[in-house]
C-alpha cells in the first residue's frame, strides 16, 4: 500500500532502528521488492532492454550470502490487482509515469524501468535455488506481515507499511541491509543490517499507543485511501508547530511528526477515530467507512495460511476463504500452480476483472506499443481463460461464492457476445484502453481450464504452435530446452513491424548461442566446462557488450524491436504455462543480453560474420546453423555475413525466394540450397 512520505522520514533518523547482526534465523522476504531493488540498486541495464544474465548472478550471489550466515529465506510475491479494486486509479497512475520514464530512458535520461522479463528470471533462480516460494492471489502485504508475526521472524522489503504492522521480528528495510558484506568469524557469519520495531519507534512520540498507526497511516494517506480525506484533514487540524531542532530525520517532514505528536495525546484508537472525523466534518458517516476500511488492513490475524502453505512437503491448495467467484470455481491444479508462481498474475487479472495493465518497454514512443505484437497470442490466453467464464461464475454463485453477483455472472462482452478483457497500454505518449476479444485461430482446438489438465500433450502443444504459425516439424532437430524461444522467434519474426533486420536476427541467434556455452561451462561434467575454444568465443562475444551506463548512442531502432521480442517472448512463455508446459520452459537468463544484443548486432551489420565470431568452436558454428535453419533455412558461410544499414535484397530475387520458401514450409519439404542464397528474403525483412 505504502504511506506517502514515510519511508525518508523513518530512514533519514537512525534513532528509530537497532544495529543487529542477522543469523540463523528465518526471514520473510517480499520477492517483488527485492526484485526491484536488487536491480536498481547494482546499475544493471535498462535502456537496451535488460541484462539478464547479470542478474541472475547477483541473485545467486545474494542467496549464498544468506546460507553462509544460516538465515532461511521464504519469498512471497504480489498476485494479481486488489479484486475490490480499490487501488486500480493508483495502478494507472503509476503505468502513466512508467512511459514517461520509459520515453526519458530512450532519451538518454535517467529513470527505472524494470525490464519485461526480469521476474522470470527472479523466479526461474529460486527455483533453481530451491528456495521456499508463494505466489499471493493479490497484494502481498498483509500475507507476508500475517506470516512473520505468526513466526516471530523479521521482514526484508522496502515498503513504507511496515513501519505500521506490529511485527515481534521486526522490519528489515532494504535499503540498510548489506548482503554484500557479510562478516564474522567462519561459524559466526553474520549480515550487518538495520532493525525497525514499532514499540520503539512510538517511544519517542511521547510512548504513544501503538494501536493508532493504523490511523495515522489511512490519514497521512496510502494507496488505498482517497485524497480527499488527506487533504481535508490537513487543512483543517491545528499541529504542534515542531522547531527545526526537534525535527526528526533528515526529511524533517514537520507534518508527519507534527501528527503523531498529536496523536500521542490519545489513549485508545476510538477516541483518535472520533476527532479526525469531527475535524473531517460533512458526511461522517461515508468517512467513518472508509477510514475502518483502511484500518482493517492493518490488523493482522493470529494464524496466517502461509505457514501451513511452506510446511507442507507438498504444495497445497491455498486457503480459498474470500477469493472471488471466478477463482474458487477454478480447478485445484490452476490455484495451486498460481500459488507455486508456476502460472503469472496476468491470468489472475484477466480472471477476475477481465482488464490487464499490459507493461511499458524501453521502446520509440512515436510506433506503436511493443506490446501489439504479441495481442494474438495473448488473445488465444484470454480464450482459454474465459472459455467458460460465464458458467463457472454460475456454479460458483450457486455453491455461495461471494461477490458481485450479477457483474461477476455476466462478465464483459463485445459487441457480437465474445467476451472481452480491456488492455492498458501505451498510445504514443499516454494510456489508451483498447477492448480486446477473447479469440484463437480457427486451426487451434478449442480448450479451457476445465480440460487442459486432462488433454494430451500433442492437443497442448497443437494449441501452442497453432497460435504461434509454427509447424511441428521444425522442432526436431533442436535442442528440446530451445524449443519454445525459436518458437516465439519465428512468431516475432513475422509479426514484428518494422520486420526484424537480417543483422538483428543473426544477433539474436548468437545470444542464444552465447548462453547455451555460458550456460554449458557452469556444468561439471559437461565436456564444454573446460574448453579453452569455447572460453574465447564467449570472450570475444563478450567484449562485444557496450557499457550498461552509456546512455548515449542508443539504437532507438534495435531497442524497439527487441522490445517486440521480449513481448513475443513473456507471452509464449506465459501460454505455455497455461497449458501445463508442453515445451520445456527456457532459462530467460541465458537467452537475453540487450547489451551484448545491440553490439552484437552492430559487429554484423559493419560487415563482420557470424562465422568469424563464432570461428574455433565447432559446437557454437553448429547450434547457430541448427537454430537459424529452423528459422530460416540451411544456412551456408559465405552468405552469414550482415548486411549495411542501407542494403537491401534484389527484389525480384527476394519475391522469387519467398514464394518459393512458402510452398516448401507448406508442403514440410526442404529448399535447395540455391533457393536460399539469400534466405532473410524468405521472410520479406526489410533493412
Amino acid at each position: 500500500m505504502g504511506v506517502h512520505g514515510l519511508t525518508r522520514f523513518v530512514e533519514g533518523n537512525n534513532q528509530y532502528f537497532t544495529n543487529i547482526r542477522l543469523r540463523d534465523c528465518r526471514l520473510i522476504i517480499d520477492g517483488c521488492s527485492l526484485y526491484f531493488q536488487l536491480y536498481f540498486s547494482s546499475g544493471l541495464d535498462q535502456a537496451r532492454g535488460g541484462d539478464y544474465d547479470t542478474f541472475a548472478v547477483l541473485l545467486r550471489q545474494f542467496f549464498a550470502a544468506l546460507k553462509e550466515c544460516a538465515v532461511h529465506p521464504f519469498v512471497v510475491v504480489d498476485g494479481g490487482m486488489d479484486q475490490t479494486d480499490k487501488k486500480f486509479s493508483t495502478l494507472l497512475e503509476r503505468t502513466k509515469n512508467k512511459i514517461k520514464e520509459a520515453h526519458g530512458l530512450s532519451r538518454g535520461a535517467r529513470g527505472y524501468v524494470l525490464p519485461l522479463l526480469t521476474s522470470q528470471v527472479f523466479k526461474q533462480v529460486l527455483l533453481e535455488l530451491g528456495i521456499p516460494l508463494v505466489q499471493c492471489f493479490f497484494e502481498a502485504d498483509y500475507e507476508i506481515a500475517s506470516l512473520a508475526k505468526h513466526w516471530c521472524c523479521p521482514v526484508l522489503t522496502n515498503d513504507s507499511d511496515f513501519y505500521i504492522f506490529d511485527l515481534k521480528g521486526g522490519y528489515l528495510p532494504f535499503s540498510s541491509f548489506q548482503w554484500n558484506g557479510v562478516s564474522g568469524k567462519a561459524t559466526e557469519r553474520f549480515i550487518p543490517a538495520r532493525l525497525y520495531a514499532v514499540n520503539s519507534f512510538c517511544s519517542h512520540f511521547n510512548h504513544m499507543n501503538k494501536q493508532l498507526l493504523p490511523l495515522f497511516a489511512v490519514v497521512t494517506g496510502n494507496d488505498y485511501t482517497p485524497s480527499k480525506i488527506t487533504e481535508i484533514f490537513f487543512s483543517r487540524v491545528e499541529l504542534e508547530r515542531v522547531p527545526c531542532s526537534r525535527r526528526s530525520g533528515k526529511s524533517g517532514n514537520p507534518q508527519i511528526q507534527g501528527f503523531l505528536l498529536w496523536l500521542s495525546q490519545f489513549t485508545s484508537p476510538e477516541d483518535a477515530l472520533e476527532e479526525v472525523l469531527d475535524i473531517l466534518g460533512g458526511n461522517k458517516g461515508n468517512f467513518h467507512k472508509q477510514l475502518s476500511a483502511g484500518i482493517k488492513d492493518y490488523q493482522l490475524p493470529h494464524h496466517s495460511s502461509l505457514a501451513q502453505y511452506f510446511s507442507s512437503p507438498q504444495p497445497a491448495l491455498p486457503d480459498v476463504q474470500g477469493l472471488p467467484v471466478t477463482l474458487v470455481s477454478q480447478p485445484g491444479w490452476f490455484l495451486r500452480m498460481v500459488a507455486s508462481w508456476k502460472l503469472p498474475s496476468f491470468v489472475l487479472d484477466v480472471l477476475v476483472h477481465q482488464k490487464v495493465l499490459l507493461v511499458t518497454q524501453v521502446e520509440n514512443s512515436q510506433l506503436p506499443s511493443s506490446n501489439a505484437t504479441s495481442l494474438s497470442i495473448r488473445k488465444t490466453i484470454y480464450r482459454i481463460l474465459l472459455e467458460n467464464a460465464a458458467n463457472d461464475r454460475e456454479m460458483a454463485v450457486q455453491i455461495g461464492g461471494r461477490g458481485d453477483t450479477k457483474r461477476q455472472s455476466q462478465g464483459k462482452r463485445g459487441p457480437y457476445g465474445s467476451m472481452v478483457v480491456d488492455e492498458f497500454d501505451r498510445h504514443e505518449l499516454c494510456l489508451k484502453k483498447t477492448s480486446v476479444e477473447a479469440h484463437r485461430p480457427s486451426s487451434v482446438p478449442p480448450l479451457n481450464l476445465s480440460s487442459i489438465e486432462k488433454a494430451s500433450v500433442p492437443t497442448r502443444l497443437q494449441v501452442l504452435l497453432g497460435t504461434l504459425g509454427v509447424m511441428e516439424h521444425v522442432l526436431l532437430s533442436l535442442p528440446p530446452h530451445l524449443c519454445l524461444v525459436v518458437c516465439a522467434t519465428y512468431f516475432w519474426m513475422n509479426n514484428g513491424k518494422p520486420k526484424p533486420t537480417q543483422p538483428l536476427l543473426q544477433g539474436i541467434l548468437m545470444g542464444f548461442v552465447y548462453g547455451e556455452l555460458s550456460w554449458r561451462k557452469t556444468q561439471p561434467n559437461d565436456p564444454l566446462n573446460c574448453s579453452s575454444s569455447s572460453s574465447s568465443v564467449c570472450q570475444r562475444l563478450y567484449q562485444l557488450r557496450v557499457s550498461p551506463g552509456q546512455r548515449r548512442g542508443l539504437d532507438l531502432g534495435v531497442s524497439h524491436s527487441l522490445s517486440q521480442w521480449q513481448s513475443c517472448m513473456l507471452m509464449t512463455m506465459f501460454l505455455n504455462q497455461l497449458l501445463c508446459c508442453p515445451l520445456l520452459e527456457p532459462q530467460c537468463a541465458w537467452l537475453f543480453s540487450g547489451t551484448l544484443l545491440h553490439g552484437l548486432e552492430a559487429a554484423i551489420r559493419s560487415g563482420q560474420s557470424c562465422a568469424s565470431l563464432l570461428a574455433g568452436e565447432p559446437v557454437a558454428w553448429q547450434l547457430f546453423c541448427t537454430l537459424s535453419q529452423a528459422l530460416t533455412g540451411p544456412v551456408r558461410p559465405e552468405t552469414s555475413r550482415g548486411r549495411g544499414a542501407g542494403q537491401r535484397p534484389p527484389q525480384q530475387r527476394g519475391r522469387a525466394h519467398r514464394k518459393r520458401g512458402r510452398s516448401n514450409r507448406n508442403s514440410g519439404g526442404t529448399s535447395t540450397d540455391h533457393a536460399l542464397d539469400n534466405r532473410f528474403a524468405l521472410l520479406n525483412f526489410e533493412d
